[in-house]
């Protein structure tokens, strides 16, 4: 008998992602938001990290973007196709609807930043719709910091992205990349 997940991992295996956050994503929180917080903030001040405009990729209800918001950052733009509404309501800020497909697609297509985070969805995405993801993710920032549960994902410099350094923070994996010239 396979053994069935508990909690949002179980829900992903019983309902696939887009349909747990089509039913959901408009109360959604991360409950892992205290890890969360405590990584980009150590990210932070290790790596000394620009937060001058961050865009937060798979913002769900803000939790990234709050703590952002605790350690300086006074521009920052959240993307979720799902979370709209969670996000709107704890942050006040709007989410662009974007999806990873339509951001691979070309999206944010002019847009800049200084920094994109992404916490705790990359890992979701098969690795086959990673390489074209990245390349356009590397076309609006010198630097992407991941926050994930797993040892997934691990972007390659071909996509656009060179690993500088990981750290781990209360069990999420801080992963800091730099984009590659194009």
């Amino acid at each position: 008998m396979a053994r069935r997940s508990s909690g949002i991992r179980g829900e992903y295996e019983r309902h696939g992602v887009q349909d747990y956050y089509a039913q959901r994503g408009a109360d959604y929180r991360n409950p892992h938001e205290a890890a969360v917080q405590a990584a980009l903030a150590e990210s932070v001040a290790r790596w000394r990290l620009d937060l001058t405009s961050v865009l937060d990729l798979a913002c769900g209800s803000g939790e990234a973007t709050l703590a952002l918001r605790g350690l300086g950052c006074q521009q920052v733009e959240g993307v979720d196709p799902y979370t709209g509404e969670a996000y709107r309501q704890r942050t006040g800020l709007f989410a662009a609807p974007f999806s990873f497909e339509q951001i691979a697609a070309g999206a944010l297509e002019g847009r800049r930043y200084h920094l994109i985070v992404c916490s705790y969805a990359l890992h979701l995405l098969p690795e086959s719709r990673l390489p074209l993801l990245c390349y356009h993710l590397s076309r609006l920032a010198p630097a992407l910091l991941i926050l994930t549960p797993h040892k997934r994902p691990h972007l390659r410099p071909e996509w656009g992205w060179t690993l500088d350094d990981e750290i781990i923070v209360q069990r999420v994996h801080c992963r800091l990349y730099t984009r590659q010239p194009h």
